[in-house]
């Protein structure tokens, strides 16, 4: 089992940017990837960006360009970087580790809310 705690989310008007952080209780080193996920209200949890242990990166195509996932694997921590926030990206964001030889994301954080004003 994983502890996992996420940060930094908060309000932004579109445009804005927001830094989000989840520090694991383990060594990241030990999961296949770590993700963010996020949920908005009335929709399913979905997958924004994930990183293997080897920083191979994957991101939806609705924040390509705008959001970089990475990785501090000293500090048990992976960081969602998003840039030119809009209204649409407001959801409550969720940390998820993906446990070696599972193809799921299995552990998860609390979740941090996200709010993008127009």
């Amino acid at each position: 089992q994983v502890q996992l705690v996420e940060s930094g989310g908060g309000s932004v008007q579109a445009g804005g940017s927001l830094r989000l952080s989840c520090v694991a209780s383990r060594n990241i080193l030990n999961f296949n990837a770590m993700g963010w996920y996020r949920q908005a209200p009335g929709k399913q949890r979905v997958l924004v960006a994930s990183i293997t242990g080897r920083t191979s990166t994957n991101y939806a195509d609705s924040v390509k360009g705008r959001f970089t996932i990475s990785r501090d694997n000293a500090k048990n921590s992976v960081y969602l970087q998003m840039n030119n926030l809009r209204p649409e990206d407001t959801a409550v964001y969720y940390c998820a580790a993906q446990r070696l030889g599972s193809w799921s994301y299995g552990d998860w954080g609390q979740g941090t809310q996200v709010t993008v004003s127009s």
